[in-house]
């Protein structure tokens, strides 16, 4: 499992996360999402992110953590999985 977080821009991933993900295999892994966001959702963001990894690999949206989440919240939200 991986966690990959970024700053959502207008609803997207910036492209720099596509390139990213092109770099490396991810087959058979799951890439749980975070993001920081000034206004907007995940949007299609996952949607965006998809064909930038090989059909075996799943992209989860995860959690917007705008403000300043606690630690044993963080924690949680990761042993959640």
């Amino acid at each position: 499992m991986i966690f990959l977080g970024f700053p959502i821009w207008w609803y997207v991933a910036p492209t720099i996360i596509n390139t990213f993900l092109e770099s490396y295999d991810f087959s058979g892994k799951t890439i749980i999402l975070f993001a920081t966001s000034g206004g907007s959702g995940f949007g299609k963001a996952v949607e965006g992110l998809k064909g930038s990894v090989s059909e075996t690999a799943v992209i989860k949206e995860g959690k917007l953590l705008n403000g300043t989440p606690s630690v044993a919240e963080l924690k949680n939200w990761v042993e959640s999985f």
